[in-house]
C-alpha cells in the first residue's frame, strides 16, 4: 500500500463540488480583561479576514490538494457574495456554476478568535429558495459537466439548495463516476447509491434515531449502509477516529492529530475532500479513509478553517512512517479490521 503515491496522483483530478456556499469571516484579537458590562471576555479586535466557506471551502481544499475544483451553488447579490466571488477568482476556482440570487443573503459564519481559541461564532443565514429560471440555470450547468469530471462531491449543509429530486438527478446523471456525499439531516436518506457516504456521529445519531456507543456502532452502520444502498460508508467519530464499511471489509481507523488540537472547524471538509480525491486517484476505500484521517489530523491543528496543502499531507504520512515505522502496513496506524459480528475495537495502540 502506497498512500503517498495516491496523494501525488491527486494532481489534475477534476472534481465537481455541488452544495451550500458560505463566506467565513474572522475577527482576530486578544483578551486582556473581562467586560465591565457582563461576565464575558472583552476582545480587542486587531485584524479581520475572510475565506471561502461551506462547499467553497471544500473547493479550496480540492485545489490546495492538487485537484481542479468546479463549484456549483448559489450566493446572494450582496457584499458578502461579491467578496466570495472575488476570493474564488483570486484562488483560480471555476465559479461559472455559482448563481447569484436576488433577495437571498449570502450565508455568513463569523468567528471571533483570540489566543488561537475560538470564543464565539455568529451565523447569518436563510434557506435558499430558487425560482424556476435560477434552478434551471444551475441544473443545466451541472448536467453540462457530465463526462468532464472525475468525481462529484455533494456538500449538504441543510441550507435549502439540495432536495430529494435534485439529489436523485445528480446521482443519476453522474452514476458512472465517483460520487461522494457529506450529508446533514434533512436529506440524509436521499443519497442512495453513492460511492461514499460520509456522515459524522451526530448526523448518524439524529437520522437513525439512536445514540451511538462502542457496542452498537457497527450494527447501526451496517443498517445505515443497507438502507442507503451506498457502496461505502465512512462515519467520522471525532477523537475516536472513523468507522469504515464497504464491500471489501469493515475497519475502525483511529484518529491521530499531528499536533495539538486547536480547532475542529473544517475537519469534516478536509476529510471529504481527501476521501474524494483518493478514490479518484485509484485508492481503495480503506486507503482513502486512511488518507482522509491524516487530513483531519492536520486540519484540527490549524486555527480557523484553513485548506490543507498536498505537501502537508505527504509530509504527515512520511513523518508517521519515519517516526513509528510501518505497522500492519498502515503508516503507524493500527487499524482494526472487523469480520462477522465481532465487536469494534477502540484502542489505537
Amino acid at each position: 500500500m502506497d498512500l503517498i503515491k495516491h496523494i501525488k496522483n491527486f494532481a489534475g483530478k477534476r472534481i465537481l463540488i455541488i452544495g451550500d456556499i458560505m463566506l467565513d469571516e474572522y475577527l482576530w484579537g486578544k483578551v486582556n480583561r473581562i467586560s465591565p458590562e457582563a461576565p464575558v471576555p472583552l476582545v480587542e479586535i486587531e485584524r479581520e479576514s475572510t475565506s471561502p466557506g461551506g462547499a467553497a471551502n471544500v473547493a479550496n481544499n480540492i485545489l490546495s490538494l492538487g485537484g481542479i475544483p468546479i463549484l456549483a451553488g448559489v450566493v446572494g447579490k450582496d457584499r458578502a457574495g461579491d467578496i466570495l466571488r472575488n476570493l474564488l477568482i483570486e484562488l483560480g476556482i471555476d465559479d461559472r456554476g455559482v448563481i447569484s440570487m436576488n433577495d437571498y443573503p449570502t450565508t455568513r459564519k463569523t468567528r471571533v478568535i483570540a489566543e488561537d481559541q475560538q470564543l464565539v461564532r455568529f451565523d447569518r443565514e436563510n434557506k435558499v429558495k430558487m425560482d424556476g429560471a435560477e434552478r434551471d440555470t444551475l441544473h443545466e450547468f451541472i448536467i453540462s459537466k457530465k463526462g468532464d469530471v472525475d468525481a462529484v462531491l455533494i456538500e449538504d449543509y441543510d441550507k435549502g439548495l439540495l432536495n430529494r429530486e435534485f439529489i436523485e438527478e445528480i446521482i443519476n446523471c453522474f452514476k458512472d463516476c465517483v460520487i461522494t456525499a457529506d450529508p446533514k439531516f434533512d436529506n440524509f436518506f436521499h443519497y442512495k447509491g453513492v460511492t461514499a457516504f460520509k456522515p459524522n456521529k451526530k448526523e448518524m445519531e439524529v437520522s437513525m434515531g439512536i445514540k451511538l456507543f462502542h457496542d452498537n456502532l457497527v450494527e447501526t452502520a451496517r443498517i445505515t449502509r443497507k438502507k442507503l444502498e451506498c457502496k461505502n460508508l465512512v462515519v467520522t467519530l471525532g477523537r475516536d477516529g472513523m468507522f469504515v464499511i464497504g464491500d471489501t471489509g469493515e475497519w475502525r481507523i483511529p484518529h491521530k492529530a499531528m499536533t495539538e488540537v486547536h480547532d475542529v472547524a473544517g475537519a469534516g471538509d478536509a476529510v471529504v475532500s481527501a476521501l474524494t480525491l483518493s478514490l479518484t486517484a485509484g485508492a481503495s476505500i480503506y486507503e482513502s479513509a486512511l488518507i482522509a484521517s491524516y487530513a483531519a489530523g492536520i486540519e484540527v491543528g490549524k486555527v480557523g478553517v484553513v485548506p490543507i496543502k498536498r505537501e502537508e499531507l505527504v509530509a504527515a504520512v512520511e513523518r508517521r512512517e519515519e517516526g513509528r515505522g510501518k505497522r500492519d502496513g498502515l503508516s503507524g496506524y493500527r487499524a482494526i479490521k472487523l469480520s462477522g459480528n465481532r465487536g469494534i475495537g477502540l484502542s489505537d495502540e
